[in-house]
């Protein structure tokens, strides 16, 4: 059953990886639909490798422990550990795309699903030879393993492990916000994030306008109406409009700041 399960997670994650290395649409992730904001996000890659290729690791790895067959008890809490932090990564990234993103993909929510199947089916045929009292000192300690994994995933996504902040990306940010530039996102848009994270810490200081306040589906900024922003990122600067990413270089030039 194991290994069945796994082969399910291994053909979706590889399936995942395949779309986020060619960059093609793909069923029920249409260009601009939900599970297309969660494939583009900067949430959808650890060390700049898609997580579903993560994903399928931990899968293959499932089915190889299953398949090898050392002794039960041992196969079991191999196996039952791997699943309980992958679930619990699978749950974060879950509610990550729900909290930051207001968005979820299907194809992620399967994976999430055999996953969690493959956790209960451990869970329900645990073997009797398994301790008591020892095994829940196991439990716990896989616990504190899980919560050191997602804390360090959390970390790694909240820039924590970036380089320090350019004193010339500061002082370019500044520029452009002394000088009346705009610059118009959202919260939700994977470009925009690409766009923070080329300013690193100095993002905060840009002259940032958040056109989605009330949510990825409410109604726009007044500013960006007025603006007329149809896209995101949308940068207006010396009354010229400019849409996309754009490197700190070129903004320098576009607003005049001496590189």
């Amino acid at each position: 059953m194991i290994v069945a399960l796994s082969g399910v997670g291994m053909l979706i994650t590889a399936f995942l990886t395949l779309v986020a290395w060619s960059g093609a649409g793909i069923a029920l992730c249409a260009e601009g639909s939900a599970c297309d904001l969660v494939q583009q996000s900067r949430w959808s890659r650890v060390l700049g490798l898609p997580v579903s290729l993560w994903g399928f690791g931990v899968y293959a790895l499932l089915a190889l422990i299953a398949w090898q067959s050392p002794p039960r008890l041992k196969r079991w809490r191999r196996l039952w550990f791997l699943s309980f932090v992958g679930l619990a990564i699978s749950v974060y990234l879950t509610l990550i795309g729900l909290l930051k993103l207001e968005a979820v993909c299907p194809w992620c929510l399967a994976s999430l699903a055999t996953m969690s199947a493959i956790f209960l089916w451990l869970s329900v045929r645990r073997p009797e030879s398994a301790p008591g009292m020892p095994w829940l000192q196991w439990g716990l300690s896989s616990a504190v393993v899980a919560l050191v994994v997602l804390g360090t995933l959390h970390a790694y996504y909240s820039d924590l492990f970036t380089p320090p902040e350019d004193p010339r990306l500061e002082r370019l940010a500044v520029h452009l916000n002394e000088s009346g530039a705009r610059y118009y996102g959202a919260y939700w848009c994977p470009a925009c994030q690409q766009q923070h994270r080329l300013f690193r810490g100095a993002s905060e200081k840009l002259p940032y306008v958040e056109c989605s306040p009330d949510g990825r589906h409410g109604r726009p900024a007044a500013e960006c109406t007025r603006a007329g922003v149809s896209s995101f990122p949308t940068w207006n600067i010396r009354g010229r409009v400019y849409e996309g990413v754009i490197a700190p270089e070129d903004l320098a030039r576009y607003s005049g700041f001496e590189w």
